[in-house]
């Protein structure tokens, strides 16, 4: 390109030095022919020809290798629209849901089993209303909960709602720490006696004091009821069976429950928090058997060693509430503080005061006050409730039982996690 280039510059000053140098010869009267002259500037003419042609055909491949680069630009933009709107289609044309390729089933797929189905569930109260009966089908469906003594154990679902039914009405059950077992029989390790340190003289020998450890056995003690409902009303479809069980079960054995974990004995039931053996400890005896004075609610709270104090609660019978409302302290102040919002508690010393018919009232002897973390009494639900139906033994009354039962205990694991106010045995009455 350098190379035509200066010969297309040498060939333009020939040319022009040719035609000045004819002008000059002509005017002196020497002018030469126009053959001669045409002959002499062929070469350079031809040379200015060449070079114009290729100057020019570069200039026409530059146009059109732009223009081509610019055609598949074009053509690969194009390329990517099209590409978008067949992915766009595709995603518009693809399937929303699962083809079907068989005949629509409406039915709701079951995907629990056993006791938590719904074809479980749905059988067991088939057989509650049942009036002819149980039928084959039924029976089969029901054989995964058959207990022991002939009857059917209830849905899972329709446990849980009495589980929890019980928790709202059961007072102790609300505050203590409750499990459940597949069997009767459940040990709890427990540290009877706690190790401690020893100072040391430099090179002595180190003291040994180990923890003792023991356990404490929750068994099954069964509780149960018989519930009655007129053949009226399990024909008539309105009625809620299921809601009329659920709320008789609950108030039954939630009342012999409660009744039981304060009081009871430890014979075929749970021990109480305030029987004499693996009840509660003795905090404070009152000075009189039929009256509590400020000091002594003082010196029962602590009683209680610290680390129990965090999440204590007092507990005791509306008769008893009502006699410490009216206590003061030295200073004249109640000890009692009632809330100052609804569903708040009141509450004695900054804890708060729950309340049981089954506390024991003040009387001589009598444990009358509770104070202490009661999360320590451990109440083990055995897994299953019973529901068997009896047909005869009530036909003549027009009505149908079923026996409802359940298996439960409940024992203090630490029995000075809670300490009691005993009255003074006697009669003799002291004034606050």
């Amino acid at each position: 390109m350098t190379l035509l280039a200066h010969l297309y510059f040498f060939a333009n000053l020939q040319v022009r030095s040719i035609f000045f140098l004819r002008l000059f010869l002509c005017r002196i009267g020497l002018c030469p022919s126009e053959i001669l002259i045409e002959i002499f500037l062929f070469p350079f003419q031809l040379t200015h020809f060449l070079f114009t042609i290729f100057i020019g055909g570069s200039q026409l491949v530059f146009l059109l290798h732009e223009r081509m680069e610019q055609e598949i630009v074009d053509l690969g933009h194009e390329i990517e629209r099209q590409e978008r709107m067949d992915a766009m289609e595709r995603e518009m044309a693809a399937p929303t849901a699962t083809p079907i390729t068989e005949k629509p089933d409406n039915k709701k797929k079951d995907e629990k089993t056993g006791r938590a189905s719904d074809a479980y569930k749905k059988a067991f109260w088939d057989q509650v209303r049942a009036k002819d009966g149980v039928s084959y089908e039924v029976r089969n469906m029901l054989s995964e909960g058959t207990d022991s003594e002939g009857g059917y154990l209830v849905p899972d679902e329709f446990e849980k709602t009495l589980i929890q039914a019980l928790e709202e009405d059961g007072v102790v059950r609300n505050l203590a720490h409750v499990f459940t077992t597949s069997n009767g029989l459940h040990k709890i390790p427990i540290v009877t006696t706690k190790g401690v340190a020893n100072w040391i003289d430099e090179g002595a020998a180190y003291g040994e004091s180990d923890d003792v450890f023991g356990a404490e056995q929750i068994d099954a003690h069964k509780v149960g009821t018989i519930i009655k409902v007129s053949e009226e009303l399990l024909n008539d479809s309105a009625f809620d069976l299921e809601a009329y069980f659920q709320s008789e079960f609950a108030r039954r054995i939630g009342n012999k429950e409660e009744e039981a974990f304060l009081i009871g004995d430890g014979s075929k039931k749970p021990t109480g928090i305030l029987n004499a053996t693996g009840g509660a400890d003795i905090g404070v005896t009152a000075g009189s058997a039929t009256a509590i004075t400020a000091d002594e609610l003082i010196d029962l709270y602590y009683s209680l060693k610290s680390p129990y104090r965090k999440n204590a609660v007092w507990l005791m019978n509306d008769s008893t509430v009502a006699a410490i409302r009216k206590l003061k302290d030295s200073n004249g102040q109640y000890l009692w503080q009632p809330a100052l919002r609804e569903k708040e508690y009141d509450t004695i010393l900054g804890k708060r005061v729950i309340t049981s018919p089954y506390a024991p009232e003040i009387a001589a002897g009598a444990k009358t006050v509770m104070f202490g973390d009661f999360s320590y009494y451990w109440i083990g639900d055995r897994q299953g409730v019973s529901f068997k139906r009896l047909n005869e033994r009530y036909a003549d009354l027009g009505q149908v039982g079923f026996l409802a039962s359940k298996r439960v205990d409940g024992k203090l694991i630490l029995p000075e996690a809670i300490k009691v106010l005993q009255m003074k045995a006697g009669t003799t009455a002291a004034k606050a």
